[in-house]
């Protein structure tokens, strides 16, 4: 397995998936050696100077007691590090946006840990989309799109809950109803509830709440507060003097207000109703 790079950047940039690409090789693909990292840098667009959010450490450090911490269970993994990726890093949904932040982060910062999360016996080598691929399936910024849909807040526990599931972050991640926060809400708790546990029953859950929100607006159903965008500006102002994220404890997200309650119950029962008739291969439904 590749091991840390050797020429660790000080500062994350942006790097485009033409520039990345070079750097892709078939060993680093299968796992069996890194690039050095010097002839990278030369292609990595830099970021503002003066913003500590760029710097390296913190999130070298995170990714490290993930890696290290998760040896015997990598999809574990997941959950441990969306939050606290999300409160390291603190970017706005913009920044977040830009696959090109991501494709640095994994290809000049964290190959090593891309390689182990990644690459199973099961699998020759990595998809590069886990290094350049889309905001869904690129390795963190997977994950810190599922810390931002799935947080109540400034909570974070119900990501915790929801990246459990993989076949949820993979499937919910790439609609659009879930930036409706009452559902991404009700959704942890219906699998909480142990409703639509398998891949093929999270997908049919899924595929109806979709439909079913073509016709309906869930917003009437289950109404929301508006986000007050000054609190994610503070909240990213703030990291300058912000203390490393707790390991043991969940750290603290941006000081929103929670999800409404009524909203959030009057959703989940709703979708546990939707997926007695969801459309799940392989399952008979009864009328």
């Amino acid at each position: 397995m590749i091991e840390k790079p050797l020429h660790l950047p000080a500062r994350i940039g942006l790097l485009s998936a033409s520039a990345a690409d070079p750097f892709l090789t078939e060993d680093l693909l299968k796992g069996v050696e890194g690039h050095g990292g010097v002839d990278l840098a030369k292609v990595v667009e830099p970021l503002p100077e003066g913003d500590p959010r760029w710097e390296v450490e913190q999130l070298r450090g995170v990714v490290e007691d993930a890696l290290h911490g998760f040896r015997e269970n990598r999809t574990q993994a997941d959950a441990w590090l969306a939050p606290r990726l999300h409160a390291t890093l603190r970017l706005t949904r913009r920044e977040a946006s830009d696959r090109r932040l991501w494709t640095h982060i994994a290809l000049a910062v964290a190959p090593d840990y891309v390689a182990w999360r990644h690459l199973s016996p099961s699998k020759s080598k990595i998809n590069p989309e886990r290094f350049k691929g889309a905001l869904d399936r690129q390795c963190f910024s997977r994950l810190w799109w599922a810390a931002e849909m799935f947080r109540n807040g400034n909570d974070y526990s119900p990501v915790e809950a929801a990246c459990v599931n993989q076949d949820l972050i993979h499937s919910a991640l790439r609609r659009d109803l879930i930036d409706h926060r009452p559902t991404a809400q009700a959704l942890v708790r219906v699998l909480g509830r142990g409703i639509a546990t398998t891949g093929r029953e999270v997908e049919g859950l899924m595929t109806a709440i979709n439909a079913a929100g073509a016709t309906l607006v869930y917003d009437a159903l289950a109404p929301d507060e508006p986000r007050d965008p000054e609190v994610l500006r503070r909240w990213v102002a703030e990291a300058e003097t912000a203390p490393a994220v707790p390991r043991h404890s969940l750290p603290t997200g941006p000081d929103e207000e929670p999800v409404p309650e009524e909203s959030v119950a009057a959703l989940t029962d709703f979708f546990a109703d939707l997926f007695e008739t969801a459309p799940v291969r392989g399952r008979t439904v009864q009328v």
